[in-house]
């Protein structure tokens, strides 16, 4: 297995708007020197013209145009950097409501949560949102990051009472690895070096904590699920037998010699060979991208699901789910869309919208059955045929899936089995 310093980790910035989100991301990459030399002198420039007397660390992430105008992220923006310890994406996503959806877009794929609260204001409804929609998202690591620290004379008595706030409400979360950090983004305290100015604080810097953070047993490795992509037939020479099912594994280990059934269908076989253009594997494990031979001749296709025998997903037609509404057009009940599940792509329809959430206060809303941009609701999803499903919160790949307008092909909703 890779070891966890090796491994790419993705992280999403959430927090109100001027909560220092971009600046912070902006610090993250000055302090850790990923910026290139051309990148900075452009900032730097920028910064002048904009009357600043250093760098605008926001300027890093603020990509479009529109965003350096108003000066607030509207977009989801992606960064990479790299460190001798770990490789990173960041989604530096909008704090705005009308943005719900881009956070759930940036927040889909992380393994940690970066929520900030500015140090002055404390816990906000804004917090509670985007706290809610990193557990509804399964995020497996949340850290709060008390920023402007430098604004509040580095008090540890305010830092407390923050934390006490956000343990408050958070124990109805389904968050459970939930670290805090006082940080100043601005000035760098805690982001990339210890800050000197809060002794108090014992723990270690953010750009630590990220690099050292635990995340393999993230990955679901119970649950052997392989979605076929595609039939690899080389007809060469050297393959002229060869049938390989090639994907990407969502979940589990797989490993020659493996009893596997092969769903809708259900024929069983045993695993052959798993192959790569390296060579043949012993073991492959998520995310891998591999082909598999079985011993035996079956029909299998896009869209077919391999997994082991004795550990099957659900094979199911209509299930619950909640769903992100991403687009402006409004969605009622009944209505008809294209739904994709792993490499799966078939008709679906909402059979039912059974409620939707106050994403600020977590109440239930049952009487409005109108999906709107940014809506999250619990929704009856039916397919024409029966996908091979897992509850999200077990494995995200077979447990999400989006629906598409046939008409606009347009994604108009982001979905989560439950």
């Amino acid at each position: 297995m890779q070891l966890d310093t090796n491994q790419l980790l993705r992280f999403t910035t959430a927090g109100s708007v001027d909560d220092g989100k971009s600046t912070l991301i902006g610090r993250l990459l000055y302090d850790s020197k990923s910026i290139f030399e051309d990148q900075l002198d452009a900032i730097e420039k920028t910064s002048l013209k904009k009357g600043h007397d250093g760098i605008d660390m926001a300027l890093f992430t603020d990509g479009l145009r529109d965003e350096r105008e108003q000066g607030i992220t509207i977009d989801v923006a992606y960064r990479y950097f790299t460190t001798p310890k770990r490789k990173f994406i960041i989604a530096d996503t909008p704090g705005h409501i009308q943005y719900t959806r881009n956070m759930v877009t940036g927040a889909s794929t992380a393994n940690v949560a970066l929520i900030l609260i500015d140090a002055r204001h404390g816990v906000i409804e804004q917090t509670k949102r985007h706290a809610f929609i990193a557990s509804l998202l399964q995020i497996p690591h949340l850290i709060v990051c008390i920023n402007k620290m430098d604004l509040v004379d580095f008090s540890e008595e305010i830092y407390n009472k923050i934390v006490t706030q956000f343990e408050e409400f958070s124990s109805k979360l389904l968050v459970k690895d939930i670290r805090f950090k006082p940080i100043s983004a601005l000035l760098g305290d805690n982001v990339v070096n210890r800050s000197e100015n809060m002794e108090w604080f014992q723990g270690a810097p953010l750009l630590n904590t990220l690099e050292t953070m635990h995340i393999s047993s993230d990955i679901n490795k119970i649950d052997a699920r392989f979605p076929v992509q595609t039939v690899l037939r080389p007809q060469r020479e050297g393959f002229i037998d060869y049938r390989g099912y090639a994907g990407r594994i969502a979940s589990g280990i797989f490993r020659p010699g493996d009893e596997v059934a092969i769903l809708p269908s259900g024929f069983t076989s045993k695993i052959k060979t798993i192959d790569t253009l390296e060579g043949e594997l012993k073991e492959a494990y998520a995310p891998m991208s591999v082909s598999i031979t079985l011993e035996d001749d079956i029909d299998i296709s896009r869209g077919d699901m391999i997994v082991k025998t004795n550990n099957r997903p659900e094979t199911k037609q209509e299930f619950d789910a909640m769903l992100c509404w991403l687009n402006n057009t409004p969605a009622k009940a009944r209505a008809k869309y294209s739904i994709l599940h792993t490499s799966n792509n078939q008709k679906a329809m909402i059979k039912e919208i059974r409620y939707k959430i106050d994403v600020n206060t977590y109440n239930r809303i049952e009487d409005d059955k109108e999906l709107n941009m940014n809506d999250i609701s619990r929704v009856t999803i039916r397919t024409t045929r029966p996908l091979m499903i897992d509850e999200y919160r077990d494995n995200k790949i077979t447990g999400s899936f989006t629906l598409v307008d046939d008409t606009t092909n347009e994604t108009v909703a982001a979905g989560m089995i439950l």
